[in-house]
Formats: structure tokens, sequence, C-alpha cells
């Protein structure tokens, strides 16, 4: 999602969202200084789902273990978010990571439209 708090960082490159404290000038200048290869929210196509491991891959397999578990209350289900959110495995993460690249590079072709369909 565009509004993601998410900074995902892989071999020494960075893609920020559209989260209003990401765009933040000072922020902004300190990644780019931090990290030379960032890809700034200028470039970052807005509202964009499609590109956020979380929601694509993560997300999906988030849900289906968290709701595999009744909850009684709201603390429980936090809790079991936590869980989950532990018990992940690094194998999940790789996998979202290459599949981010692999959608990258279909944006990239699709000039930032539309693009699952050619995934």
């Amino acid at each position: 999602m565009a509004t993601s708090a998410l900074v995902l960082v892989q071999t020494n490159v960075c893609a920020i969202y559209s989260a209003p404290a990401y765009r933040a000038r000072a922020t902004v200048e300190y990644l780019l200084q931090a990290i030379p290869d960032l890809i700034s929210p200028d470039v970052w196509p807005p509202n964009s789902p499609d590109l956020n491991p979380v929601d694509y891959i993560m997300g999906a397999v988030f849900k289906t273990h968290v709701y595999q578990k009744r909850t009684r209350d709201v603390n429980e289900l936090k809790q079991h978010l936590v869980d989950v959110w532990s018990d992940f495995g690094q194998t999940i993460i790789d996998g979202a990571i290459d599949e981010w690249r692999k959608r990258l590079q279909a944006c990239v072709r699709m000039k930032g439209h539309h693009f699952e369909h050619v995934l």
C-alpha cells in the first residue's frame, strides 16, 4: 500500500513508499546520502500495493495462518499476529524479495500501469 511504513533493503538498494514521513524533505535527503541506490518516492508509483511484498505475498500467507485459529478477543488476536509474524521463515521472505524484483521489472515495462497480467 502506498502509505506503508515498510522500507525494503536488499543488496544495498532501497525503495521507500509514499508515506508522508518518507516524503519529508529531510528524510529523503538523509536516505539519499545513506543509501546511494535509493529509489526515491518521486519515482515510486503512487498507490502501488502490487509492489509491496507485505501486500502481495506475505499478507496472503499471514492471513492464512492467522485465520486458522479462532480468537476470543482483541488481545488474543494481537498475540496470535505477533506469534505468526515471528514464525515466518526466511524462505518466505526471500521468495517475496525475489518476486519483488520481477514485479519491479514488469512495472517498468508497463510504464507504471497495471502489470499483474504480464507476470
